[in-house]
């Protein structure tokens, strides 16, 4: 497949990008691919050497490295061999970076070997394996991320607490205020930009709201294609931690950064269509919820423990699951209960949906998502019943997911089932990073530990 691009390539352009570079000269392309942790990795090139260029060039040792820049083991028995990936961009996802000082685009490009295979553990190709899986059944799989996370004071200092941003009030801003628009106004500036920066881009923002933490604040993303959505919430988190650069303060999409403060979700809507009719495979003819319907919410149940590690990525991810912090401690499902770990949000037939309140702002979104609808597919297959409907506060009842990273690990390391529909070969990469980083974390001395028991024990 000829992938360069052609000499008029700015005209191919989707509309928001071309609109933003309308009477002027595009400076530079930035090529770039999401990590596992889902940081953006790639290289800047002038747009005159991008318009001759179809792929570029990256070792694939990018997806063995940890959020610490140290390297997991991932190339086998014979030691670490480091192979260039062959980079082509995906047009359909050229965006405006709009922060920038000249007038640059982003373009996201996936990963392929030098026998034109994808790269296995790529995020966004195992996303899309995911998707192929769904399509080869006749579906078409649609999802609805909310993305949380919190503005927060600038911290140069590791050893310090995280405080929460200074609002426009000069006071620092408040917690407990779920939905208030005054504590909205608050960071009045900071969300501007995000406005800005998202039109800039091309973006639909469904809207933002004040969560239940000190500066903690939720965007909602209008439904659509898995792959399009994590693409976007791939660019959001590049986008929203610069707006807040430009007001002297920092976005933080940790899980948990404030301690007795709620954690960050990435809550994650979905419904299945049928490919031919359109239909949602949740309602029946007259509206009812279907066997499908219920499959999911099955699969969803079953094999969820098995995907904690992916989206709970990192021992901070286990601090959120606290009960009566607006997080899950099981598996439980309810229709409109927020205190079960797997909602049915309240909906007519044709937006019949199901929602995973598991998974954590911190995962990569490509992974989250295709984790997430991994564990429904399987349910699907495997026409697997859920529990029954549980009805009343579901932290009242026993925990029954995994409590630390180390433990999530070992259960998706047996995953067999899980590991088939992600990809075998992402399944041994990614156990080998997780496992390192987790090593390195059991490595560092706590201020808890120094303070309860240098003296006591």
């Amino acid at each position: 497949m000829d992938t360069s691009a052609p000499k008029d390539w700015t005209e191919t352009l989707p509309e928001p990008a071309r609109a933003y570079l309308e009477g002027r000269r595009l400076d530079e392309v930035e090529c770039i691919v999401s990590d596992l942790p889902g940081i953006a990795r790639g290289k800047a090139v002038p747009a005159s050497k991008f318009a001759r260029m179809g792929y570029f060039h990256l070792p694939d040792s990018i997806f063995f490295q940890t959020i610490t820049g140290d390297w997991g083991e991932a190339a086998g028995d014979d030691g670490f061999i480091e192979r260039d990936m062959i980079l082509k961009p995906d047009m359909s996802t050229a965006t405006a970076a709009p922060w920038t000082g000249d007038w640059t685009l982003q373009v996201i490009h996936d990963a392929y070997d030098r026998h034109d295979v994808p790269v296995p553990f790529s995020p966004r190709n195992i996303l899309k394996r995911v998707v192929k899986l769904y399509e080869e059944q006749g579906w078409k799989p649609v999802v609805a991320p909310e993305m949380e996370f919190y503005l927060v004071a600038r911290n140069v200092d590791p050893a310090k607490d995280i405080q929460p941003m200074m609002g426009r009030s000069g006071r620092p801003a408040a917690a407990r205020q779920a939905y208030s628009m005054t504590a909205v106004d608050e960071f009045g500036p900071v969300i501007d930009d995000i406005y800005d920066f998202a039109e800039a881009q091309g973006f639909e923002i469904d809207g933002i709201t004040q969560e239940g933490g000190a500066g903690q604040l939720e965007i909602n993303l209008r439904h659509g294609s898995p792959v399009k959505l994590a693409d976007e919430v791939f660019y959001f988190k590049r986008l929203i931690r610069e707006a807040a650069l430009r007001h002297d303060c920092f976005a933080t999409f940790m899980a948990k950064p404030i301690a007795d403060e709620p954690g960050s979700a990435m809550h994650i809507h979905h419904s299945v269509l049928d490919l031919e009719t359109g239909k949602n495979l949740f309602s029946g003819p007259q509206g009812g919820e279907t066997d499908a319907f219920f499959h999911f919410i099955g699969g969803l149940q079953a094999h969820l423990p098995s995907a904690i590690a992916v989206l709970a990525p990192y021992v901070n991810s286990y601090r959120r699951y606290v009960k009566d912090h607006a997080a899950p401690i099981n598996l439980e499902w309810g229709r409109d209960n927020r205190t079960t770990g797997i909602r049915i949000p309240l909906s007519g037939p044709e937006a019949r949906r199901v929602e995973n309140r598991l998974a954590g702002m911190d995962c990569n979104p490509y992974l989250g998502i295709a984790a997430s609808l991994a564990c429904g597919y399987l349910g699907l297959m495997e026409e697997r019943r859920p529990s029954k409907q549980f009805r009343g506060d579901a932290y009242e009842g026993e925990g029954d997911i995994p409590r630390v990273l180390g433990q999530a690990l070992d259960i998706f390391d047996g995953a067999e089932a899980l590991h088939e529909v992600l990809g075998p070969e992402f399944a041994r990469v990614y156990s080998i990073v997780k496992r390192t980083e987790y090593e390195e974390f059991l490595q560092v001395i706590s201020p808890w530990e120094r303070e309860h028991l240098l003296l006591n024990v």
